[in-house]
């Protein structure tokens, strides 16, 4: 090694950087080739290969009695696996488990953990174990001479280098693993369509992914959950080795509950409650999610899973609600694919799928030739053996003479038949009674069955197709013996997504009605006589607005600050309802001015009886919280008026009305667009004036240049139509006309819209 230097003293010694990176790197290519990736022959780590002999050799057949866990962890540590006897002992426990395993390879008795905990299993000392009957996949051709032996860690005895499966194991349970550097996470698989893609590999090699997968379409997990990635997504996972997957819960509903029946790979049922619980209480960085009102676990003996998850109430959407569910919860699960694997060459690679078949059936080939060679060398040699014997029988006489006589038998009885050592040897120790007439007949009815034999055995050696064929044969049969149906089912699902509470609940039609006294409350529907409601004493109608339950609700008081909440949670409109109070902390002496319902981008002119206003939109007017939010800057002696709905399609002026009679029409161009604040002047009032209550705007309406303006005082009233309104415009800093006397006192302004601009009006004002 050029790192190696001499001392002064003639002595040999390493550089300390050389030393660490030989020592790190043997150290971590045992940890990858000897204890964390599978090998693609049998797709076992060295533990559970070492755990499976060592149950074989203990007798722990299917059919066997059980036998205490202790004793296999410590034949396992003592012959095989010179290591911690816990580690063995739930590396044992992971092939009994149904939950974890796909086919499990450990026949447990006892406590061995339950999908809800897999680590709940019992101490080795109280658990007992024997081999099922799918461990004959890997077993069924050990003593067959079909593997390679090694010495155990201290030579005393051999242990099998891989066990000869009968389908490629490394893919039907699939394994997770961490070495240095590198780890593995191979989804399991289903044995019929991995048998059935191996039987279509052999008979076409040059088989393309796509038709590969109409075999294998994707993993098939210990759970009857759902798969809900997309068959492009697996394209991908498959051609590289590499990519993620998704499997969902599946649910029924029951009587409106949500039941929900299996859950994904690895889920655990009480840590989904503890998720949904949390959701339900809110955090600090989350609010509560209020649409369910309560979930449990009904599991039990008769239902291996039941979690049944409430609804707040019967307008919830539930579909809706479990996508919010699924992405918040283990209700769906990820789970990452990284196919890294030791191939044949005793190297560690991340294989696309069809590569993984094609060298397992080289393993599996290699695997079968060596059977047939090992067979083939016995059925020769009795053969032989039987030669001889049929030698002896003929001329038993003769033979019996020189057994008896000779002082060497073996060397004459070779020179005088003709027979090599080995049939000397097996007629010397061949019983007399062997040899009668009747034992002859047996004899040569077994050569000729032995013939047959290495004649068959002669044309799976000699031809291809006859040896393809065996092996076709040989793994559909053993995916019928053990194979079974799909358990996870593929499903094409809608994308689970964080959403609002307001996107859960159904769009329903509201009326939400506003006492004088702020008592608030809803009314299912758009034709709800508002006024007249049932009122506490003293209390009466104040306002009222028709939205959708889904949508934002937003109040404005006298002072200008805003206070938002959800519709669809206000009491119903057949009782009092509630008062604002209970939800908003409303500023001393403040009242509600008004109250606006619809999307967050729907715009509303606010303002006030100063004569100033602005547009804003809905949703900055949304409270954060029980304060409200300041919105509007009020003079001193103003109040807000109720706001009025902006369409920019229909609306170009605005109309302005005074206590005293003046009226002024403005181009609606000239008042801003803000988001908070004093606004711009709709119509010029001295400020000391507003202060004093002498003058103060009573009416704004929102028209346009073709609309009549019907104006109401008392029982009088006046009809301006376009060309009559011109003498009253002006801008936004004008005082604006006075009404006719005796229309001074406006009650109520009526704007007539053309018959096209009324129908698009309605519509842009539609809820």
């Amino acid at each position: 090694m050029e790192d190696i230097e001499l001392d002064s003293n003639g002595n040999e010694f390493i550089k300390l950087h050389s030393f660490t990176e030989q020592a790190f790197l043997n150290y971590s290519m045992s940890v990858i080739t000897d204890r964390a990736l599978p090998h693609i022959s049998d797709g076992l780590k060295p533990v559970q290969r070492r755990i499976i002999y060592a149950m074989h050799n203990l007798g722990l057949r299917p059919d066997s009695p059980f036998r205490k866990s202790a004793r296999t962890v410590g034949e396992v540590i003592g012959k095989f696996h010179p290591h911690g006897d816990a580690s063995c002992y739930e590396a044992m426990v992971l092939m009994a488990q149904p939950f974890s395993y796909r086919y499990t390879f450990v026949d447990g008795q006892g406590n061995w953990g339950s999908k809800d905990d897999p680590k709940s299993f019992a101490s080795m000392r109280y658990t007992e174990s024997r081999l099922t009957s799918f461990a004959d996949v890997l077993l069924k051709e050990l003593e067959l001479g079909t593997v390679e032996w090694q010495p155990n860690f201290d030579g005393s005895i051999n242990e099998p280098k891989f066990m000869p499966s009968l389908l490629p194991n490394v893919l039907l349970n699939g394994s997770v693993g961490i070495a240095v550097g590198m780890a593995t996470s191979i989804p399991p698989h289903n044995a019929r369509e991995l048998a059935n893609a191996c039987v279509a590999l052999l008979d076409n090699p040059d088989i393309t992914l796509e038709e590969l997968m109409k075999f294998v379409p994707a993993p098939d997990y210990p759970s009857y959950a759902e798969i809900i990635t997309s068959s492009n997504d697996f394209f991908q996972i498959y051609s590289t080795g590499r990519g993620s997957l998704k499997m969902r819960a599946t649910y029924v509903v029951e009587n409106g509950n949500v039941v929900v029946t299996n859950l994904p790979y690895q889920a655990s049922s009480s840590t989904i409650v503890k998720q949904i619980a949390d959701l339900m209480e809110g955090n600090g960085r989350q609010a509560k999610f209020t649409l369910v009102s309560d979930v449990r676990d009904e599991s039990d003996y008769d239902h291996a899973c039941r979690l049944v998850i409430v609804p707040r109430s019967n307008r919830v959407d539930i579909h809706k609600m479990m996508l919010h569910l699924f992405a918040t919860t283990d209700l769906q699960k990820n789970y990452q694919v990284n196919m890294n694997i030791i191939g044949l060459d005793g190297r560690p690679k991340v294989y696309p799928l069809k590569d993984i078949l094609a060298e397992w059936l080289t393993f599996r080939k290699d695997t079968v030739r060596s059977r047939i060679k090992s067979r083939l060398e016995k059925v020769n040699l009795r053969l032989h053996l039987l030669d001889g014997l049929f030698i002896a029988i003929l001329n038993i006489d003769e033979v019996i003479r020189i057994i008896r006589t000779s002082d060497d038998p073996k060397t004459e009885l070779m020179k005088r038949f003709a027979l090599d050592e080995q049939q000397t040897e097996y007629i010397l120790e061949t019983k007399l009674r062997q040899l009668a007439r009747l034992v002859d007949l047996k004899l040569r009815a077994e050569q000729k069955e032995l013939l047959e034999e290495k004649e068959k055995l002669d044309g799976y050696l000699n031809s291809e197709k006859k040896f393809n064929a065996l092996i076709k044969k040989e793994i559909l049969q053993c995916a019928k013996d053990y194979g079974d149906d799909r358990m996870s089912r593929l499903a094409v699902r809608d994308e689970a997504k964080v959403i609002s509470e307001k996107e859960l609940v159904p769009s329903e039609i509201l009326t939400v009605v506003l006492s004088e006294k702020g008592w608030i409350r809803a009314a299912k529907g758009s034709d709800v006589d508002a006024k007249g409601l049932n009122y506490m004493t003293g209390d009466g109608f104040a306002f009222s607005t028709v939205g959708r339950s889904n949508q934002e609700l937003v109040f404005i008081t006298k002072l200008g600050r805003t206070y938002s909440l959800d519709p669809s949670t206000l009491p119903s409109a057949r009782g009092k309802g509630e008062p604002l109070t209970g939800r908003f902390d409303f500023e001393p002496g403040d009242q509600v001015a008004g109250m606006m319902i619809g999307d967050e981008a729907d715009l509303y002119l606010i303002y006030s009886d100063a004569g100033y206003g602005f547009i804003t939109s809905l949703g900055t007017m949304l409270g954060a919280n029980r304060k409200g939010k300041s919105v509007l800057s009020v003079p001193e002696g103003g109040v807000v008026l109720p706001p009025v709905r902006f369409n920019s399609e229909i609306h170009t002026r605005v109309l302005a009305v005074t206590s005293t009679g003046r009226m002024l029409l403005s181009p609606l161009e000239n008042v801003p667009r803000l988001a908070k604040g004093k606004g711009g002047r709709l119509i010029a009032i001295p400020g000391k004036v507003v202060a004093d209550r002498s003058e103060y705007v009573t009416r704004v309406v929102l028209l346009n240049e073709n609309a009549t303006v019907v104006i109401f005082a008392g029982k009088r009233k006046l009809t301006l139509k376009k060309d009559e309104l011109e003498k009253y415009f002006g801008d936004g800093a004008s005082k604006g006309q006075r009404l006719p006397r005796g229309l001074q006192s406006v009650d109520n302004i009526e704007v007539i819209f053309s018959e096209e601009e009324r129908s698009e009006s309605e519509r842009s004002l539609e809820v």
